[in-house]
């Protein structure tokens, strides 16, 4: 299961908005319907009130599903008991920390992922995947035998082969595989990301572009490198 952890630090509905609209952009299949803790831990101002509901408005607006807050100040415990949502302590859970995204005076998206064993088959796709499309291979590998042009998004809960140009998003085990790859023929991509570690197109590095490359995790970094 992969739970998504949205550690606020401060709250202005407008930026704030902008802000998450822009994260879930980058892969709204994998944010899609996902259920949310929000942690409080952070916050500037942790004794500044802050307008919960609003707050969890914007979120189910972005089809997120909040179902707790974590480390809630005593400034705002009765407003998240009225909230009717879980309470947690500061103590962190025992599941492994996977960083989305980082942006100075931003919210900070994290996912939480446990590995659930999966028997994994393969669906293959052998027509180009053009623009718009989005295939996801459930509970399987995904073999494409031709190229994943812009605007397109591949995803499978296993590992992601293309014997082709990778020009549009791929996200291999998005339910929290770790051990599985992005194999392409070559790499020109507008994300790529591992069980739930993402990497944009712009910060791909230039000895990697158009060459035939894997990507994997390496602990909790996220690693292309050359195959030819």
């Amino acid at each position: 299961m992969t739970l998504v952890v949205l550690e606020l630090r401060s709250h202005q509905q407008d930026t704030f908005d902008e802000q998450l609209t822009e994260i879930i952009q980058q892969a709204p299949q994998f944010f899609d319907q996902s259920p949310l803790l929000i942690n409080l831990a952070k916050l500037d101002e942790p004794e500044k009130p802050v307008d919960l509901e609003q707050l969890l408005k914007q979120c189910r607006a972005r089809k997120l599903q909040p179902v707790a807050f974590k480390s809630v100040p005593p400034s705002l415990l009765e407003a998240v008991q009225a909230s009717g949502l879980a309470c947690l302590p500061e103590a962190t859970s025992q599941l492994a920390s996977r960083e989305l995204a980082l942006q100075p005076a931003a919210p900070v998206i994290k996912t939480e992922v446990r590995e659930v064993p999966v028997a994994r088959g393969t669906k293959v796709i052998v027509r180009p995947v053009r623009s718009g499309q989005q295939v996801y291979a459930e509970g399987a590998d995904l073999v494409v035998l031709a190229n994943v042009s812009k605007g397109a998004e591949v995803l499978a809960d296993g590992s992601v082969h293309i014997y082709g140009a990778l020009r549009g998003r791929a996200l291999a085990g998005v339910r929290g595989a770790q051990d599985a790859r992005i194999f392409c023929q070559e790499m020109d991509a507008e994300l790529v990301s591992v069980a739930g570690n993402f990497l944009p197109g712009d910060a791909i590095g230039g000895d990697v572009s158009k060459h035939a490359v894997q990507v994997y995790l390496d602990g909790d970094s996220l690693k292309i490198e050359r195959t030819a």
